[in-house]
């Protein structure tokens, strides 16, 4: 196999599991719900039990994300975890957060009280996906960073490859247009949080009412934050990037440049648009003709709009992470990826991958096909 083929290979899973991610952070749309639907102690108990049944698949879902990108395109990692390590720091801290709370919450002996663990799942819930939004419109409004290769070679001084702004990530957090996609990702985890607990609560009509009201309420502000981002990203200029043998030989500006990949590679518009279709659907026919079906629609049109994203951002000599400061030093998933025998090993083990899909799709059938009760979520601890 070549090595471009690999390079594509892996960016399609990282992907795939961006996707899958963006669709399992209604767990954190939940919680960031939980005082307004969750108004007596009972109803919040309800609530997070119905969440606390699937927040290991988000956790570990970010977790293999960040072990994918480290080992098929390393330079990112180093570049953006190791730079702007505020904003991760922020993003790992707030998910360390939802799993010390979902473990201690009602456990007997528990200090603190199940209101301060109530406050730090809300907490991840709101902050959480915000700061995942803003992580991934990095990868087309980049950010303030510098790298130089040589700098490995340096003897007795400070060896780093990848240099950011002495904010550390900061800015990107209070970038304007990398906050909008963080209200998108949040408003749509809420509506998704809502048709999920509709399918997963049983009886319970009024809370059953309620979440139909609210998805449709997020759901309005998600295609509102939605259509702005993509307006910003299809106006934006972007980076066409010549390389040659993984090394970066020209930059050059190109206006329009997301626009014109999204609508130029029919099968990243395709993919875009029936993905896009689907969420609105879901939205349509699970606020107003009460379908119980709507979370896998929603669910799948995520996916395929998100991965479509990360295709746009990726694929066609684009950088996947602009250098705003220093445009040289942007990364591709040509400059940026591991050497062809770290990518081939690692592409046999990903055919392990699934099996391992297969197995939690068996497990989500298991503990979902029987719905939870007001008193079961009481006897639970």
């Amino acid at each position: 196999m070549e090595l471009e083929y690999l390079q594509n290979y892996w960016w399609l899973l990282v992907s795939v599991l961006g996707g899958i991610l963006v669709f399992l952070l209604f767990v954190q749309g939940g919680q960031s719900m939980m005082y307004t639907l969750g108004r007596t102690p009972e109803r919040r108990n309800l609530m997070l039990a119905a969440m606390g049944s699937k927040w290991e698949l988000t956790f570990t879902t970010l977790v293999t994300f960040g072990g994918a990108m480290f080992a098929s395109f390393p330079l990112f990692y180093s570049t953006s975890f190791g730079g702007a390590y505020w904003l991760w720091i922020l993003i790992l801290f707030s998910f360390v957060l939802q799993a010390v709370s979902y473990e201690y919450r009602r456990k007997k002996g528990n200090v603190y009280g199940s209101s301060t663990y109530d406050a730090f799942l809300f907490f991840n819930g709101c902050f959480g996906c915000i700061l995942l939004g803003v992580a991934v419109s990095m990868f087309f409004f980049g950010g303030e960073f510098s790298v130089n290769r040589t700098n490995i070679l340096t003897i007795g001084g400070n060896p780093v490859i990848s240099r950011w702004a002495p904010t550390h990530g900061f800015e990107a957090i209070f970038n304007a247009r990398n906050l909008v996609l963080g209200v998108a990702v949040l408003f749509l985890a809420r509506m998704q949080a809502c048709f999920y607990l509709i399918n997963k609560i049983a009886g319970n009509e009024q809370l059953r009412s309620e979440l139909r009201a609210k998805a449709f309420i997020n759901g309005g502000i998600f295609v509102i934050a939605f259509l702005t981002f993509l307006t910003l990203l299809c106006m934006a200029t972007g980076y066409d990037v010549v390389s040659e043998g993984g090394r970066t030989v020209s930059v050059s500006e190109e206006p329009y440049k997301y626009f014109n990949a999204i609508t130029g590679t029919w099968w990243i518009g395709a993919t875009m648009l029936i993905g896009v279709v689907m969420v609105l659907w879901g939205w349509f026919i699970g606020c107003f003709r009460k379908a119980n079906g709507a979370i896998w629609l929603t669910g799948f049109g995520t996916f395929l709009t998100v991965i479509a994203l990360f295709w746009a951002a990726g694929y066609g000599n684009t950088a996947f992470l602009p250098s705003i400061t220093d445009p040289m030093s942007s990364l591709t998933i040509r400059n940026a990826s591991s050497s062809k025998f770290t990518l081939t090993v690692m592409s046999w083990v990903s055919l392990l991958i699934p099996f391992v899909l297969a197995y939690i799709w068996y497990v989500w059938h298991s503990m979902d096909k029987k719905k939870l009760t007001s008193e079961e979520a009481e006897a639970e601890h």
